[in-house]
Parts: structure tokens; sequence; C-alpha cells
């Protein structure tokens, strides 16, 4: 005769004291249990957040488990088929998040929790409800943000324009490319404004043809100053060498990088608005790109939703900024940085963030996920040889093809990406 195992004798037993209505020690509710939190920090960079949650549960009593990766998707994606899905996950792109709003994985906000969705960090998603009626709900709110369109350069550095020597590092593990496509959205921002941005992240622009092709051309006419070598080198450089940004080699000059950069320099490297250092874009610069972190709720309960009101709260933002390096002091979607002294880039990153009259959600970010992984492969490709226009010609045929597959499929959920803000 089978026996039931210990641990199952054990799982019934306490189900009986609880219905009985004896409160055991042994005996757990689905609210006291330890919330489990996937997200993208790790190696020492989870660190502050850690910090942070533990002063979270000071507060509401709950405990949490923080879970870092640099594989995000493959990992999430491996937890929802196995149905463990995280309680709350910190994700950075929007057309990710929306799959799996679409695919009713991430759960859309509660009222209170809702009002801390701003843009351009959470637009609403429409999706049909049980009655195949439209329905537009937000499904995540930013945790962290950060500022893009910027260069950087070091203070006593009096090289021209035309003298400078560009850091270009691609390889980044599984997402190696996106350094590139960064430079691709923001020279099309800049050349041609927000709502031409806007219509091409959100898939209503051509990828082989007019604005886009131009700022793949400008990105090339670039590069062919740097030298023949100068892509199969990027291809071979990371983003940062053995903890130390692209500028300290003292074999470049000017970085095009976001503000998550500066904890890796000293007060002597500072940003500038991308037009004003790249030949042939117009100033004075008033719409930048920017990127966050967004936290979406996988598995809700009481305890979640308790959780995503504090992660967007002040108090958790001043102990975030309080437990981090002054270097890496996070920056917060209503461009604030936490209360006391600053750092010279810090404070030169957010007077750049408060004067910009429009913000521009990555638009990479925001692509639905085969074009944007197609988009990074394609800059990789481009990158063994920048100077073969059939070469650049090819591949971007090939991510317009891309580019109509998925608006056949009405893969694009994201319909909003710039927009501004009120001053912190």
């Amino acid at each position: 005769m089978r026996t039931t195992r210990p641990s199952l004798r054990t799982a019934l037993a306490c189900c009986l004291l609880a219905v009985a209505a004896l409160v055991s020690s042994g005996c757990s509710t689905e609210e006291d249990r330890t919330l489990v939190v996937l997200g993208p920090w790790t190696d020492g960079e989870e660190k502050p957040f850690e910090a942070t949650l533990k002063k979270i549960t000071e507060r509401t009593g709950d405990t949490y488990v923080y879970k870092g990766t640099r594989s995000l998707r493959e990992t999430l994606v491996a937890q929802l088929r196995t149905d463990t899905p995280p309680d709350v996950a910190i994700l950075n792109g929007q057309g990710e998040l929306a799959e799996y709003a679409r695919d009713g994985d991430a759960q859309p906000l509660p009222g209170d929790v809702a009002g801390a969705a701003i843009g351009p960090w959470s637009p609403r998603i429409t999706l049909l409800d049980k009655d195949g009626e439209p329905r537009q709900h937000a499904y995540w709110v930013p945790v962290r943000v950060d500022l893009k369109s910027i260069v950087w350069s070091r203070l006593d550095d009096t090289s021209e324009a035309k003298d400078h020597t560009w850091c270009l590092g691609m390889a980044s593990g599984a997402t190696s490319g996106w350094p590139g496509t960064d430079w691709i959205e923001d020279l099309l921002l800049q050349k041609y404004g927000p709502s031409v941005y806007e219509d091409w992240a959100t898939g209503d622009l051509r990828w082989d043809d007019g604005p886009v092709k131009e700022a793949w051309r400008s990105w090339q006419t670039l590069l062919k100053a740097g030298g023949e070598d100068v892509g199969k080198d990027a291809l071979a450089t990371p983003f940062v060498v053995r903890g130390q940004g692209l500028l300290d080699s003292r074999e470049c000059t000017v970085e095009h990088q976001g503000s998550f950069i500066r904890r890796y320099y000293d007060n002597d490297v500072m940003p500038d608005p991308t037009s004003d250092v790249v030949p042939d874009l117009a100033g004075p610069q008033t719409a930048f790109e920017v990127s966050g972190d967004m936290a979406a709720v996988f598995t809700p309960s009481d305890a979640a939703w308790k959780l995503m009101r504090q992660l967007t709260s002040r108090e958790t933002r001043d102990d975030w900024a309080a437990a981090a390096k002054p270097a890496e002091r996070p920056f917060f979607p209503d461009r604030t940085a936490g209360p006391g002294a600053l750092t010279k880039g810090t404070e030169r990153v957010l007077d750049l963030f408060r004067k910009a009259d429009d913000l521009c959600f990555d638009a990479s970010d925001a692509m639905p996920s085969t074009l944007r992984g197609a988009f990074q492969r394609a800059v990789l490709e481009f990158l063994q040889d920048p100077r073969d226009d059939k070469l650049l010609d090819g591949l971007l045929r090939q991510l317009e093809a891309e580019r109509q597959l998925q608006r056949e499929a009405g893969a694009f959920a994201i319909d909003h990406l710039c927009g501004s803000l009120p001053d912190g």
C-alpha cells in the first residue's frame, strides 16, 4: 500500500488546522510568504536595491528576496513556462512588457498604483476585455530611469569636433549591439524630431527609405572617419572594460552613452547633449531619449501590490539614493536623484534632464521583441564592414520586412513614446 510522504502529511495537517481556525506557527498564508523580485542588477549593482528592500520590509512587515540576472527575458520566459513566475519583475523593455500584458502574465495596475505609471515610461495598453470591448490599462510603473542622447568627454580635452575619436564598444553578452541601436535612435531623434521618432518606433515608418535610412547613413559617415578597422574593433570591445569606462583607455575622446556610465568615471568626465558634439546636428537640443527599469506584477497578491506602492514612493526613493554610492545614485521618473549632495556628473545629468522639452522612450526597447533582436543583430552585421553600402541596404530591407511582418501580426502595442514632464 502506498504511504503518504512526510512532507505531504505535514501540509495536510497544517491545512486541517487552518480550517479549524487553530493558528499554528507552522502554517503560512499567501500573504506572509517571501515575495520574489526578479530584476536586471547583478555584480554588486544590486546591493543598494537589496538594502532598499530591507527598508521596505521594516515598513510593511513583508519579506522579499531579490533575484538578479543579465538574461531577464530568457529567465522570465522559462519561469512562465513552468508556472513559477516571480511576484514582481523589473524589466527595461516596454515592447516585451506589452507582450506579457497581452498574454495575461503581467497584471493590470489597480487605480491607486496606476497613478505612478507616468509617461513616457508607462503608456497605457489597449486590450480587449472578456466581453470583447477595448479597455486601456497601465501594467507597469517606472522605478528608475536614465537619460540618453548625451556624449561624455573629459573636461581637459581641447580637441575640436573634427578631431574627436569616438569610443565604440558593442559587446554586451546576449544583448550585444544595443550601444549601436542607441546611436541610430538618437541620430533619428535629433535630425527629425519626436514625431518622426515616434512613428518609427511604433511601426509606422519604413526602415529602408527616408529618415530611418538617413540616420543609418549618418552613423555610417561618422564610422568611416574612424578608419578601416573601426567596426571590427567595436565588435570586439565591451562597453565597459575591466570595470572602467572606455574613455579611461585614453585611446578615444568622446563616448555616446547613457547616464548610467557615470559610475565608471570621476568628476573630470562630464556629459553634453549629442547635438553639441556630433557634426551636422542642429542645436540647441530639446529632445532627449530616455530608458527605464519598470516594475510589473506577475503573481498578484495584496503583498505584491503593497510592494509596488512602496517602489514608487518618495520614502523608498530616498532610501535607495542613500544606499547607493555617490556616482551610482539612481535617477527617478520625476527627474530627481534623492536628497543630499550630488556628484558633478549627477548634477549635470539632472540639469539636462530638467531642461528637456521632450523625453522619448528608447525606441528599440518599445518595439516587439523579435524586431528589437533583429535591430541589434543588424548593427553587429553592419559593423563587419561599415563602408559597404550594399550590406547596409540589404540589412535595412530585412528590417523593413520584419517591421511589416510584426505590423501585420498586430505586435506593435505601444503607440506613444514621447512626452514632457513637470520638474521634480
